[in-house]
């Protein structure tokens, strides 16, 4: 919020100029005097901050979840929500979304976005008021082997084209550790193993990651270890892609760790791989970020 009132105070000065002319004027008769000079400067800068605090409060900032039923989706939703953002929340199922979220108020909208039927109906379901979009998508394991590739790769290609064609400039992917398996060498690792035999699911996310970062938008990509849904435990590691190969994460940490790359510059175009661990020293989300090169 202090990060918004700043932005907003600057685009203000613009607008209230008129309060620092004094400072350069050059046709009056009688320069005012230093204290008076210091008052005008005060008066215009409370009235910069106070205006930009009621900006704040009237503009909440909305953003699209895709995926929002899942189990990360709803802890993604619930955090955003508690944070003050309004969200629009893409899901496939509205019966399913309501009963999931049966007690929040009106900063939560529902809309049907099925990211499997391409770009331009979810176009009409992000529409021209969201900020941001966090795909937290994910496939149910059934007998369709197509599914994976559907939704894990063809869906989040479909999300950021329509992000490109709204001029949504903020995409957010929760992707998988062992996306990139191969390369790294850990074809035999049964994590990697296992989660590709639904159908090549990893393979998927990976060629969608490719896409988001041959996009031009702003991404941040997150990589979790294997998804627990205790609460967390143990503190934040954060390493550069293509590092992580086993450990556990809380899927409410997940969320946090998405929710807060929104509004960080050091998250930008930054492809990150987290899992928590008891021994890792806790730190902030700049630092962690931070820590991480891009690409």
């Amino acid at each position: 919020m202090i990060r918004r009132t700043c932005y907003l105070s600057a685009r203000h000065l613009h607008h209230h100029h008129h309060h620092c002319s004094l400072l350069f004027s050059t046709t009056s008769p009688k320069p005012p005097k230093f204290h008076s000079l210091k008052s005008i400067k005060m008066e215009g800068a409370n009235e910069i901050t106070r205006e930009a605090k009621e900006n704040v409060n009237q503009t909440k900032r909305k953003i699209f979840v895709a995926g929002a039923t899942g189990r990360t989706g709803k802890s993604i939703v619930e955090q955003l929500l508690a944070k003050g953002f309004e969200v629009k929340a893409g899901v496939r199922d509205l019966a399913k979304a309501r009963a999931t979220f049966s007690k929040h108020g009106p900063s939560l909208q529902m809309v049907i976005a099925d990211v499997t039927e391409g770009s331009d109906k979810l176009v009409q379901a992000i529409g021209d008021d969201s900020e941001a979009v966090i795909c937290a998508t994910g496939f149910r394991p059934g007998l369709n082997l197509f599914a994976p590739w559907k939704v894990e790769n063809l869906g989040t290609v479909n999300l950021v084209e329509a992000c490109r064609k709204l001029g949504v400039q903020r995409f957010i992917l929760i992707s998988s550790i062992l996306v990139n398996g191969a390369a790294m060498g850990q074809m035999l690792n049964p994590a990697y193993l296992f989660l590709n035999i639904f159908g090549l699911t990893l393979v998927a996310k990976h060629k969608a990651e490719n896409h988001i970062r041959k996009s031009g938008i702003n991404y941040t990509i997150i990589r979790p270890a294997g998804l627990k849904d205790e609460p967390p435990s143990g503190n934040l590691v954060m390493e550069p892609e293509d590092t992580l190969y086993d450990g556990t994460i809380s899927r409410d940490l997940v969320a946090e760790v998405a929710v807060e790359a929104l509004d960080l510059p050091e998250a930008s175009y930054k492809v990150v791989e987290i899992v928590s661990r008891a021994d890792a020293p806790k730190r902030t989300y700049e630092d962690l970020f931070g820590s991480i090169k891009q690409k």
